[in-house]
This record gives C-alpha cells, structure tokens and sequence, in this order.
C-alpha cells in the first residue's frame, strides 16, 4: 500500500538532515544525507513510498532542489520570511528544524515560495554579476580620484576616467610619488577589464534567442533601457504569478509596510522586504525615465506639486512597473492609445500596451 510520506529538509553547505513523516505526524525516518550529488540521488532512488518535500530558500537550495525534484511527487522551497516557526523555539537544531518543515507540509501550512527555472536562473546569475562587475568598476574609479587628491594633483573630474585624458595628466603630473602612479595605472586597468567584462556579459544576454524579443517589447516603453528591461525580465522570471499590479509593486519594494490592529491603521517606510535588485533598477529608471517619456514626466510633476522628489521619483517607479507588468502580460510592444471622447468627457491621452 502505498502511503504519502512528508519529508522536510534542513539543507546546509555540507550536510542535509531529513524528516520522514506521514500524515498522521508518525515519524518514519530520519537522518543525514551529504551534500552530495549522487549521494543525494541514491537516497532518493530507494525511497518506496511517493512524498511530497520542503526545504527552506536558501545559498545551497537550489541545486538541491533541482537534485531532488524529478524524484518528489512534489517539492517545494519556504519562504525564509515566512517560515519563522523553525526559529520561534527554545530550542533548535537540524533535527528539530527537519521535524517542524515536515509538519508545516503534512499541514499544508508549509509557505511556498516561486522557484525559477534553471535557465532562467542561469541567466539571472549573469546579470548579478554584472552588477557585481559594474560596482567593482566604480570603485575603481572613484579609487583613481581619491588617489589623486590624496596628493593635490589638479585634474577635471568630468574628463578624468577619458582614455586620451587619463594618458596625458598621468605625464603632466608633479610631484606625484612614483608608487601613486602606478596605482592609477593598475586601478586604469582595473576599471578598463571590469567595463569591458560588463559589456561582454549584456551583449550575451541579449543574444540569447529566448530573451531577445522579451527585452524588445519591454524597451518599446520610453525610458526603459536594455538593463532596466534585462533586470525586470529575469528578477520576475513569469509575470503572470503577479495576479494584480500591487502583487508587483510589492515584489518590487515599491510599497510601505502596513500594519493593522485593533481598528488602527499605520503605514511604515518602504518595506525592508523586497527584491532588492529589481528595486534598484528601478528606482534608478524612475530618475532619469521623465526626461525621455512625457507622461512619465506628468506623472512626475504631478505628484511634485503636493510632496518631494523621492515621492515623485517613487510614484515614477510605480507606473514603470505597471506598463511593464502589462506589456509582460500581454506580448506585445507598448504604444500610445487614445480612448474615444464621450460628449461629457472630453478626449485624453492614455498609455497601455497593445492588446
């Protein structure tokens, strides 16, 4: 007879424990596993009985759960946030936390979080380490500056990190030890191959066959740039699991903390919890989107009438997301509409994707 088993899992960097469970909450098995590929399959493998297992989001998750997920009848990662149950206790370790996910999914109280697909995921890597990429390269720049400073050597700051320019002021320099020079040189190099690995790395990913014409109707929005549409595409993976606009604006950390009791209402600042990448990129497009798009710029001037510019710039991100979201959804470009006018109201220009 074939019995559903509840299998909770404490994954770490070298050992996996693990709780078996039925639904009655009767432990069948328990025990450690390495954190290992083919020992993690062999395991798997002789299981006899079908079951459904949960494992906290974590470093080492993902290639775990990809290990074990053709062998699951179901498989799912918890939300860290969510999942505060194995943390609330006295007492805790590996076999206490296996036990508690065990009886959060024979419960069906397990959080479940989104799981990217491994491509996608793949993809996405790429493109935090050009990020990563980008930050070195401004350290280096902002290194090249300090150096300067820290000497008194005149230079123009607008022109500094030019090629020519840099050539030139390094043979005009007086009374420059010989060490701070070639310090700029080597932090020069440094900021040269870290820029050129970043643009290697965007040309790559906007080559990729599945990407390309997602990143063309996401960039059909002006003021939306090929890293902002690159950045939405792979952080949010599938925008249908966003039911409603401020499902995304959520995703985003583009929305206050909300807290509610006793009949009393307070919202907070913007919430801690968020996809911290796509939430930059996107508030560093609200910045700069009003120059290129005139209804963005409306939107802008608007909320600036009655508050400050982080507002403004806020409230700019807020619509980015929504014409994302709806273009995502939709499959196709973003262009302009203009519903009919009615006698009573008169004709007004409206932004929405094309149906």
């Amino acid at each position: 007879m074939n019995v559903l088993h509840y299998i909770g899992f404490d994954v770490h960097k070298k050992s996996i424990s693990y709780c078996v469970k039925t639904a009655a909450g009767e432990i069948v098995e328990e025990g450690n596993l390495p954190a290992e590929r083919n020992a993690i399959r062999q395991w798997a493998a002789h299981r006899t009985q079908p079951w459904h297992g949960g494992m906290e989001a974590t470093l080492f998750s993902a290639w775990i759960y990809d290990t074990l997920k053709p062998y699951a009848t179901q498989l799912q990662m918890g939300h860290p946030a969510r999942m505060k149950a194995i943390t609330s206790g006295k007492k805790k370790s590996d076999k206490i936390d296996a036990r508690t996910i065990a009886d959060l999914l024979r419960c069906n109280l397990f959080p479940a979080c989104y799981v990217l697909a491994p491509d996608i995921r793949d993809l996405r890597r790429l493109l935090r380490y050009r990020n990563m990429v980008v930050q070195q390269s401004v350290r280096m720049q902002n290194k090249i500056a300090g150096l300067l400073m820290e000497t008194g050597a005149p230079f123009n700051k607008v022109k500094l990190h030019g090629k020519k320019y840099f050539a030139n002021l390094l043979k005009t320099l007086e009374e420059v030890p010989d060490s701070v020079k070639d310090l700029l040189r080597m932090s020069r190099a440094a900021m040269e191959m870290f820029d050129a690995t970043q643009k290697r790395l965007v040309k790559q990913l906007l080559a990729h066959p599945e990407l390309e014409p997602r990143i063309e109707r996401l960039a059909s929005i002006r003021g939306v740039g090929e890293i902002t549409a690159l950045t939405w595409a792979l952080e949010i993976a599938d925008p249908h699991r966003f039911p409603s606009i401020g499902d995304a604006l959520s995703y985003c950390g583009l929305t206050t903390a909300f807290r509610s009791s006793a009949g009393k209402e307070q919202r907070g600042p913007i919430s801690k919890q968020r996809n911290a990448w796509l939430q930059t990129a996107l508030i560093e497009a609200a910045k700069l989107a009003p120059r290129w798009n005139p209804q963005l710029a409306a939107v802008y001037a608007r909320e600036l009438e009655h508050s400050h510019h982080n507002c403004a710039t806020l409230e700019v991100a807020r619509k980015l997301v929504a014409y994302l979201l709806a273009v995502d959804k939709s499959g196709q470009p973003f262009q302009v509409r203009i519903p009919p006018a009615t006698s009573n109201t008169p004709p007004a220009t409206v932004l929405a994707p094309a149906a």
